[in-house]
C-alpha cells in the first residue's frame, strides 16, 4: 500500500471531531456582552454540566476539556480578578476546588493533577472577564501524540455523561 498523494485521504489520516470546531469559532465564549458563566447557574445541571453548587461558587465541567473530568470552579459573581473575590468566595472556591480533587480521585483515580488560573487574556483565560479555576486530573501517558502533532484531545466520554459520573462521586467524597 503507498501513501495517499498531495490531495488525497487515507483510511487513518484523519481523527475527526466535529466538537472541537465550536471552540474553533469561539463557541461559549462571550458574545455581545454575554458569559457563559454567568448562564450556566440559570440552567438545569444537566444542561449546564454543573457537578456541584456551593453559595458563592460552582464547579462544573469544561467544554472544551484538555482531558476526562477537566472540571472548573466558578464563582457566581461575575469577577475576573482573584484579588477581586470577597474572603467568603475565596475560601469557597477552594473548599470547592478540595472537594473536585477529592472527587476527581473517587471517580477515575488520576495520578496527578493540574490545578490553576489562567487571569487576564495574555495569560491564556478563554474567557478572562469571569474568573474560573481549572482541576485537570492527569495520569501517566495522558500526553502523547495527539495533542502535541495534531492539536486534538481524546477523549473517551461524552460530557454529560463524565457529569453524571462526577455528580454522583461528589455526594461521596
Amino acid at each position: 500500500m503507498t501513501a495517499p498523494g498531495a490531495g488525497e485521504v487515507g483510511a487513518f489520516d484523519r481523527l475527526w471531531t466535529p466538537h472541537r470546531m465550536a471552540y474553533i469559532e469561539g463557541g461559549g465564549k462571550p458574545e455581545g456582552g454575554g458569559c457563559p458563566f454567568c448562564d450556566i447557574p440559570g440552567r438545569p445541571d444537566e444542561d449546564g454540566l454543573v457537578v456541584a453548587r456551593g453559595t458563592t461558587a460552582y464547579a462544573v465541567l469544561n467544554l472544551f476539556p484538555y482531558n476526562p473530568g477537566h472540571l472548573m470552579v466558578v464563582p457566581f459573581r461575575h469577577v475576573a480578578g482573584y484579588d477581586e473575590l470577597t474572603d467568603d468566595e475565596a475560601v469557597e472556591v477552594a473548599a470547592l476546588t478540595q472537594r473536585a480533587v477529592r472527587t476527581l480521585r473517587r471517580a477515575s483515580a488520576p495520578g496527578g493533577f493540574n490545578v490553576g488560573m489562567n487571569l487576564g487574556a495574555v495569560a491564556g483565560a478563554g474567557i478572562a472577564a469571569h474568573l474560573h479555576q481549572h482541576v485537570v486530573p492527569r495520569w501517566g501517558g495522558d500526553t502523547n501524540f495527539m495533542p502535541v502533532v495534531g492539536a486534538t484531545r481524546v477523549l473517551p466520554q461524552l460530557l454529560r455523561d463524565t457529569r453524571a459520573l462526577l455528580a454522583a462521586a461528589w455526594a461521596e467524597s
